[in-house]
Order: C-alpha cells, then sequence, then structure tokens
C-alpha cells in the first residue's frame, strides 16, 4: 500500500511578497490530482503542516497563512500532524512509526517546497528504506539568493532537487505518470 504525503500545503505560501518569485503554477492542481486520486481508492493520506516558530512567518500557527489551500479542501486525511523543522519525520508524531504499524513501505511525496521540506522528507524516507515517489510537477519552491550574490532561481532548484533524488533517494515521476500507474 502506498501513502499520500502532502507537505506544507498552505495558504501562506501565497505571499510573494514574503517568499519573492516561484516556479511551477500548476502544482496545486496536481497536488489535488493526487488527493482525489488517493481518496477514489481509499489509500492513506497524510497531510503535513509547517509549525513555523520565526517572527513574521505567514505559517505561524494562528495566522491565516497557516492553513490549509483550497485544493485541500475536503480532505479525508487518515494523519494530520505539524513540523517545526524540514522533515515531515521529525514531526509532531513518529511519522515512521505511524507508516510501519500500518504495513506502508511506499509512499509519493507532494507539496511545498520541492527543495526544502518536500526534498528532506523524501530523503530521510529512502534512508529509512521506503520506496519514495517524488511527485516533482506537485511541488514548486521559490528564487533563493546565492553564496556569490547571484540569484539561483526556483526552476533551477527544482531541476537540482529532481537530480539530487533521482540518483540515491527517491523516484521521480510526474503527476500524470504517477496517475497511470494507480490503475
Amino acid at each position: 500500500m502506498t501513502a499520500l504525503i502532502l507537505i506544507d500545503v498552505q495558504r501562506g505560501f501565497d505571499e510573494p511578497e514574503f517568499w519573492g518569485p516561484r516556479n511551477n503554477p500548476g502544482a496545486e492542481a496536481n497536488m489535488k490530482a493526487l488527493l482525489d486520486a488517493w481518496q477514489d481508492r481509499r489509500l492513506p493520506v497524510v497531510l503535513v503542516h509547517h509549525d513555523s516558530l520565526k517572527p513574521g512567518s505567514p505559517l505561524r500557527p494562528g495566522q491565516p497563512g497557516h492553513d490549509f489551500k483550497p485544493e485541500l479542501d475536503g480532505a479525508r486525511p487518515d494523519l494530520v500532524f505539524g513540523k517545526k523543522v524540514n522533515s515531515a519525520f521529525i514531526g509532531d508524531i513518529d511519522l515512521d512509526a505511524w507508516l510501519k504499524a500500518r504495513g506502508i513501505g511506499s509512499f509519493v511525496i507532494a507539496g511545498i517546497q520541492t527543495n526544502f521540506c518536500c526534498e528532506t522528507t523524501a530523503r530521510m524516507g529512502g534512508n529509512l528504506g521506503y520506496d519514495v515517489t517524488f511527485a516533482l510537477d506537485a511541488t514548486y519552491t521559490f528564487d533563493l539568493p546565492g553564496l556569490d550574490g547571484e540569484v539561483v532561481t526556483a526552476d533551477e532548484l527544482y531541476r537540482v532537487t529532481a537530480a539530487n533524488l533521482a540518483n540515491q533517494f527517491a523516484t521521480v515521476k510526474s503527476t500524470k505518470d504517477i496517475l497511470s500507474g494507480l490503475g
């Protein structure tokens, strides 16, 4: 059985003045397509939210940005929990224990941000022995300043994350390919 783990699909990421330019404007539609497919098949769904401790962050608990995006309206998750760091394996719930208790040895990751919480969770999942599928086009990220002062674009970060994961930690697929594999 394969679980779907949706990471940090929160309204606070819709604030470009805080985050800067993003990539992959179709990500939310792909997240929704995955969620619908998992729920239609009664497969396990896990929703993770980031509980930022940083002052001024739109992802702080109690702020409107902490809420899930509308694409998750109507979700019937099997598990919902928060985390304060990048990995969903280090959160308010022991995700590893939860998955193992249910005999779940594989999962698909989608959400925000590609190169932070999604990638970190995929890496840890791979290291823990899970069969991880990374739904690249159901993620997005933002431009970042490089150490040399140049901007590293969201598209560059996205591409590098895919290469990092595919060569060590996960199978990187499109939403279309994941859905066609569900039958």
